[in-house]
């Protein structure tokens, strides 16, 4: 296995048949359809937000810590590189990959948690969803549409790249098993089919694993810079980091401490994506689909880690769990921001008009779900800094979140 460009695979999406937008548009005479919206991804003023919405840190711990901005610019560079050496579409991949996280709303997971909690006797909120929202309709740039029009393969991908949404008898599964499945996917899916029920291309399944090394890796090295854990606690526990960090001893035994992190970072994300590679190009020559159509009813992700490399990832993701996610610091800073977006959202419930005119409009004349929704896309749609900047508007006291 090489790194070097493979010719494209059969099973490969094909920008020549895309199945188009849901608002037809003449083709490019310069660029492929996954080119574009790739493309109109980075040029979107939700993209740009990203630079200011927290990863774990919140923005101003410090300037080297990952933003979702950073995040995704790293899982996009992974999902090229796996997408290269499997013969796939880097633009769909690299397209998918940007998307991903456009859904987030300010301060991470607990930000998310947050609006999903005020959220919840109006339809809730999930950050996949939300990416599908601002692709399809928030964003308000172009002359002919809301959204970005984008083709159906990279919404597909924003969907559906964890997998299938509900199985044959239509109940959901994945991620969404036990639960609804968000309105906002139910009622675009009935405007243009998405398949819901089937998996997505392997550009998604790319762009998935892809999240999967990035967030892994980069939370090691940022809990290792913020001082949560120090490398030789995180060898102790986990014995995928404990070989890493054996053999990058035996090869360079005079390492100064930032060197040796910053080592076992790159030597894991290349762990990773190597054992994605091997795992991939064994399933599909298994299951040798003939097409893209037959990646999506092939009954399992071909594009995925194998079996023993996923329970040595599930021990690093436990010990981050007690170690970095659950760490004082961390939580402690997390419930201030949560409780931000509790009371951003009350009082913009009970005095929607204090919203900026553009979002405010006609706000008044809503039913409560309409209403709440609107809030609730305004809310997400704001940076860490922005959202603490509107509470301090809106508030005599802000909390200090450090």
């Amino acid at each position: 296995m090489s790194g070097t460009p493979q010719h494209a695979a059969a099973c490969a999406s094909q920008p020549s048949i895309s199945r188009g937008r849901l608002v037809p548009e003449a083709p490019s005479p310069t660029r492929t359809p996954f080119q574009r919206d790739r493309d109109r991804i980075i040029h979107s003023a939700a993209f740009r937000r990203l630079q200011f919405k927290t990863q774990v840190f919140v923005f101003h711990e410090g300037d080297h810590y990952r933003t979702r901005l950073t995040h995704t610019i790293e899982v996009a560079q992974v999902a090229r590189s796996i997408a290269r050496v499997l013969g796939l579409d880097l633009d769909l991949s690299e397209a998918i990959a940007l998307a991903h996280d456009l859904g987030h709303s300010p301060f991470g997971h607990a930000g998310e948690r947050a609006l999903d909690d005020v959220m919840r006797d109006f339809g809730g909120f999930d950050h996949n969803a939300q990416s599908l929202r601002i692709v399809t309709r928030l964003e308000r740039r172009y002359a002919g549409f809301d959204g970005l029009n984008l083709t159906w393969e990279t919404l597909e991908g924003i969907v559906k790249h964890n997998g299938p949404l509900r199985n044959s008898a239509g109940n959901p599964e994945g991620e969404y098993e036990g639960r609804a499945i968000p309105g906002a996917i139910i009622e675009f899916d009935g405007q243009f089919p998405l398949q819901l029920e089937t998996f997505a291309s392997l550009e998604a399944q790319t762009a998935a694993v892809s999240d999967d090394i990035a967030y892994n890796a980069h939370d090691v090295d940022d809990g290792l810079r913020a001082g949560l854990f120090t490398l030789d606690e995180i060898a102790a526990e986990v014995p995928l980091i404990a070989g890493i960090v054996e053999s990058v001893d035996a090869e360079h035994s005079e390492l100064d401490h930032h060197r040796r992190i910053h080592e076992t970072f790159r030597r894991l994300i290349t762990r990773a994506i190597e054992d994605v590679l091997h795992e991939a190009q064994a399933r599909i020559a298994g299951k040798n689909p003939a097409d893209s159509d037959a990646v999506r009813h092939a009954g399992l992700p071909l594009v995925d880690f194998s079996v023993e490399f996923a329970g040595e990832l599930a021990s690093l993701r436990a010990f981050l769990f007690t170690r970095m996610y659950r760490h004082p610091r961390v939580t402690e800073t997390m419930d201030k921001a949560a409780g931000v977006v509790r009371e951003l959202f009350a009082r913009l419930f009970e005095a929607p008009d204090l919203m900026p005119q553009e979002w405010g409009e006609d706000v008044l004349s809503m039913d409560e779900i309409r209403r709440a929704r609107r809030i609730a896309d305004y809310i997400a749609g704001m940076t860490d800094r922005y959202a603490l900047a509107e509470h301090r508007r809106l508030f005599d006291r802000t909390p200090e979140l450090r």
